[in-house]
């Protein structure tokens, strides 16, 4: 045998070469500065066609690949753009090869644009770069379907270059992205409105693809594959855009006779332009034509129903019944329907237990199945459901059999019917006349034939057999709940209901948004305003009464008449409300303010109403007391209106701004301003920023509130007394109300007349 040829050097092929090159390049992607430079001789349009196919290749994949930095290839850009030229310019060119250089084309031609803006001298690139823009634009409409692909996408990137985009950073050009904003106006070889106008002439050349409704579903794909980054990244002209793919229509071939082809071709287009708007959608649900979007969408997937599903749709369903037999054809095949003849299901030899009693059906998986392993609250969610959804005459007649069935164990024949041997039973059977067949089914009582039963057999009832005699049933008593346990319940409680609250206060929910006015009664309709009313009256009224003023701490004697303090559960509920309540309304006090308001007003009205019930008590015990009674036993009424009223001020005012009118607003609408109220409103005069809000806010109050008028006019004059940044505006409040304060010193003293 011949020993194999030894490869040397000189025998090894140069194609498998430039293949182990690029494989090292991938691994290591620097190595490509020295591979290009070094094959541009050998892939040049002299080289045979393997080794110009392998060399376009490579250029289009050097130039896209997305581990190379963007200096790096546009370096080998300007190697290898004279190479790209000879490729387009050749004649008879192998359409691989084009193919490739149109997608090195487009790689480079971002990288050159951004070359010619730092370079304006250099006029020699930017004129290679043209003639191969004016080769590759005149291949789009004649070149096969393939390369016109490949132009489409050299198109896209040009008009994506030559349109003004957005400028992240001006300090750093060089990190921005590439297009027209990065042009000088006054640039010599690439002027800013000639780019311009050239990049508008072939968007619209572009978008004539669709606007012509082709047929050539290669073309609209690719057309409608490149639009999806003009849209997203150029603002300028993304309304154009979707203006044209929304006037196209890609099931227009489905007018003509459809084919496997046009139908593969339909699918295409119609996905395509699906995928396109969703993209544009989910990236930018705010989009100004998301409206028309989202109709042309339901427009394009009723359309595309009506086309494709009539043609897949199956044959009808057979007119027989397929779960029984058919009433005319039940005689002559000697079947019995199983809806009727099976159901209820005789009852077993007794003793018959209750499961046995109750079960109707003859499912042996379902009568097997052990229901106890569900939770107890699952059941109970189950069954629920199943409840609203369950068919009354079903129900009824479930009902009916069950009560047959415990009348016939209840009567005495019951037990020697049901204990005859099944034989004796089917000798029986066998003397009667069975010429002709007859389905021997029990038809069901309705409800005035078993009450008839009923009243007959009541003495039966009575003798009941021993294995269906029910004692008494009685759920256990449930353990007492602790302190702990019931105010962690209420808590539970009230954050469920604040939940509520906060689904309501969502600006898309249309029914929190209803307004009834004055007219509409409270709770009525479950909105926000009656969750409010509900909430602030079950803070103020349901504890009204129950409340101590001695903070929980009760008082008792002992048997040698010493006194002991012991802690006593004060009563948590209604405090906690009004925590969440406060709390419910700082978190977002200025569109929630109503609810401040509201509140303040139930718990002003519950003081004067417990105030009122309290004097009424001393006065008719005064009027009907003796020497030995006392007052001692009469509660005085807990106060909550002042406390909770300063605790929200407290909680609002660190927030507000020089220019917030929600402090005006709470407290014209407030029933009643405490002296604590005005304290704090001076203590913003502290604030140079906000002491035209605190003068304001008392000038409201002289004004328009006269019950706290005088408190006003006095809180205005301690402003101009004690705060130096407030004595100017404070001074013009007063000029009016007092004038006669303005003739002292602010700090009291009056002034003295000259001599």
């Amino acid at each position: 045998m011949a020993a194999p040829a030894v490869q040397t050097p000189a025998t090894v092929d140069p194609l498998q070469q430039l293949i182990t090159a690029r494989d090292i390049a991938l691994k290591n992607p620097p190595v490509y500065l020295q591979i290009v430079p070094s094959i541009l001789p050998i892939i040049g349009t002299s080289a045979t066609l393997d080794f110009r196919r392998w060399g376009a290749e490579f250029l289009a994949e050097t130039f896209a690949s997305p581990t190379l930095g963007a200096e790096d290839k546009a370096k080998l850009a300007l190697k290898a753009l004279p190479l790209l030229k000879e490729y387009l310019e050749a004649p008879r060119e192998d359409e691989w090869v084009v193919k490739s250089t149109v997608q090195s084309a487009a790689s480079c031609y971002p990288l050159i644009f951004r070359y010619i803006i730092d370079h304006a001298t250099d006029g020699a690139i930017w004129q290679t770069m043209a003639a191969i823009k004016s080769n590759i634009l005149r291949r789009m409409d004649s070149a096969p379907p393939g390369v016109r692909v490949c132009c489409i996408k050299f198109v896209q990137r040009v008009v994506q270059t030559q349109t003004p985009g957005l400028i992240a950073d001006p300090r750093r050009p060089d990190q921005n992205e590439i297009s027209l904003a990065l042009v000088p106006r006054d640039h010599p070889l690439i002027p800013p409105p000639n780019l311009e106008a050239e990049a508008s002439g072939l968007l619209d050349r572009l978008l004539s693809i669709l606007q012509e409704n082709s047929s050539d579903a290669l073309l609209v794909t690719a057309t409608l594959n490149c639009l999806g980054s003009l849209i997203r990244t150029r603002a300028s002209i993304a309304n154009k855009i979707i203006t044209t793919v929304l006037n196209f229509n890609p099931l227009k071939l489905a007018n003509a006779p459809m084919t496997p082809r046009s139908r593969v071709m339909i699918r295409s287009m119609e996905r395509t332009t699906r995928a396109l708007f969703m993209s544009v959608v989910k990236k930018n649900p705010n989009h100004p034509m998301a409206g028309r979007i989202q109709q042309y969408l339901e427009r394009l997937h009723q359309s595309r129903a009506e086309i494709f599903d009539e043609t897949s749709r199956k044959r009808a369903a057979p007119a027989e019944p397929t779960d029984g037999l058919d009433n005319a054809k039940r005689q002559r095949l000697g079947a019995t329907e199983p809806g009727q003849s099976q159901w209820p299901p005789p009852l077993p030899p007794p003793p018959v237990t209750i499961h046995q009693l109750f079960t109707l059906t003859t499912d042996e998986g379902v009568r097997n199945f052990d229901v106890q392993v569900i939770p107890v609250d699952l059941v109970i969610k189950i069954l629920t459901e199943l409840l609203r959804t369950i068919d009354q005459s079903a129900m009824d007649k479930a009902i009916n059999a069950i009560r047959a069935r415990y009348l016939t164990l209840a009567s005495p024949s019951a037990h020697t019917s049901l204990t005859v041997p099944p034989a004796s039973r089917m000798a029986i059977d066998d003397d009667d006349d069975d010429d002709e067949y007859e389905p021997d089914y029990a038809p069901t009582e309705d409800a005035e034939q078993i009450s008839n039963r009923l009243d007959q057999d009541a003495s039966a009832i009575d003798a009941m057999p021993p294995e269906m005699a029910l004692g008494p049933f009685r759920l256990p008593t449930p353990p007492p709940l602790s302190d702990r346990e019931t105010v962690e319940l209420s808590r539970g409680t009230i954050n469920r209901v604040f939940g509520m609250m906060n689904a309501l206060d969502d600006p898309n929910n249309k029914k929190a948004q209803q307004k009834s006015g004055f007219n509409r009664l409270a709770a009525r309709n479950y909105d926000r305003d009656a969750w409010i009313t509900v909430i602030s009256r079950l803070a103020t009224r349901a504890a009204a009464g129950l409340e101590e003023n001695d903070d929980g701490i009760k008082k008792e004697e002992a048997s040698n008449g010493a006194v002991v303090r012991k802690n006593k559960m004060n009563f948590q509920l209604a405090d906690s409300i009004r925590e969440a309540l406060s709390l419910y309304v700082v978190q977002d006090f200025r569109r929630r303010i109503d609810v401040a308001v509201s509140w303040l007003n139930e718990e002003w009205y519950s003081d004067r109403i417990q105030q009122l019930d309290y004097q009424n008590q001393l006065a008719n015990r005064t009027d009907h007391s003796t020497a030995d009674q006392s007052n001692d036993d009469i509660k005085e009424p807990v106060k909550h209106y002042e406390k909770w009223l300063l605790k929200m001020m407290d909680g609002f005012l660190p927030y507000l701004d020089a220019k917030d009118k929600v402090l005006i607003r709470f407290l014209s609408e407030v029933p009643e301003l405490t002296q604590g109220v005005f304290e704090r409103v001076k203590r913003l005069a502290k604030d140079p920023e906000r002491v035209q809000l605190a003068v304001t806010s008392l000038h409201y109050l002289i004004m328009l509130k006269p019950p706290a008028r005088e408190k006003a006019i006095d809180a205005v004059e301690d402003l101009w007394r004690n705060y130096s940044d407030a004595k100017g505006a404070a001074a013009k409040v007063l000029t009016k109300w007092r004038p006669h304060i303005l003739q002292e010193e602010p700090n009291g003293a009056a002034i003295k007349a000259e001599s």
